[in-house]
């Protein structure tokens, strides 16, 4: 059934249809005995309530566009991305670190936002929500999902390469130039998910945004101006984040006598 524009609605019923992929999985997965079936019903169950309360709330947000309301979602969203980086990374992270992951973050992602809205896109008032709320979540999760991996990355090479670290210390390799290798590990491999997922786009698949916007009636053409200023925009946001990370992060692991520290000293 058509709504406004020729836009089709999605009915109540129409919506519970598309419940026959997760029984589909329920299924699969009791066929295969890999016992995931509660796990699978519950991230179902949260992720449609998470999506039903955060499409009421923007009804509200989007109405009221306020410069504070915009600013606070910014803010709950940088803090919930830093606390889902602490849990996603599977390695010890020293305070030191922590500290660089918040800088890192913030100075990455605010960054890329402000110069998308005020320069690349241009809108009045720069804190529209209709803009500034969804550009800044694609933003921020992408910059998140790339600073786990770095993080990770730096602390696992570190240890695994503390000998040869310390014997370029002791030949008087400075704490960069011995740490050089694992930062630019790490720094690649952040990076490397955001690069792949650019080179398949518009031939293997096509991104949510844009069939989004297309499925709502919105020009293919206008849809991938768009789309390729966002997928630049999430470029840049994860280059700035994990740079920083990596360039400030590897201090971390030393004293300010260059010495590579113990991590119960850090």
């Amino acid at each position: 059934m058509n709504g406004m524009n020729g836009i089709a609605e999605i009915g109540f019923l129409q919506l519970t249809a598309a419940y026959v992929f997760l029984i589909i999985l329920l299924v699969i997965t009791r066929r295969q005995g890999t016992a995931k079936e509660k796990e699978i019903i519950i991230s179902s169950l949260r992720m449609t309530v998470q999506l039903v309360l955060v499409g009421y709330a923007l009804v509200y947000i989007l109405e009221l566009n306020h410069l504070l309301l915009s600013l606070g979602i910014l803010l709950f969203m940088e803090t919930f991305a830093v606390k889902n980086i602490y849990s996603r990374v599977k390695v010890d992270i020293n305070a030191k670190l922590r500290r660089v992951i918040i800088f890192s973050m913030l100075t990455g992602t605010v960054t890329t936002l402000l110069y998308f809205l005020l320069v690349v896109i241009n809108i009045s008032p720069w804190y529209e929500a209709r803009y500034f709320i969804p550009i800044a979540g694609m933003i921020i999760g992408n910059s998140m999902t790339a600073v786990s991996l770095g993080t990770e990355r730096l602390i696992s090479g570190i240890k695994a390469k503390r000998d040869l670290i310390e014997g370029a210390l002791m030949l008087g390799a400075t704490p960069s130039q011995a740490t050089k290798s694992v930062v630019n590990d790490a720094f690649t491999a952040a990076v490397m998910p955001t690069i792949n997922s650019m080179v398949g786009m518009g031939i293997v698949f096509l991104p949510g945004m844009m069939t989004g916007q297309i499925l709502s009636g919105v020009s293919p053409l206008t849809a991938i101006k768009y789309q390729i200023t966002i997928m630049l925009g999430i470029l840049g946001s994860v280059s700035l984040t994990v740079f920083f990370l990596v360039g400030f992060g590897y201090k971390t692991f030393f004293n300010e006598r260059a010495q590579l520290v113990e991590r119960g000293e850090q």
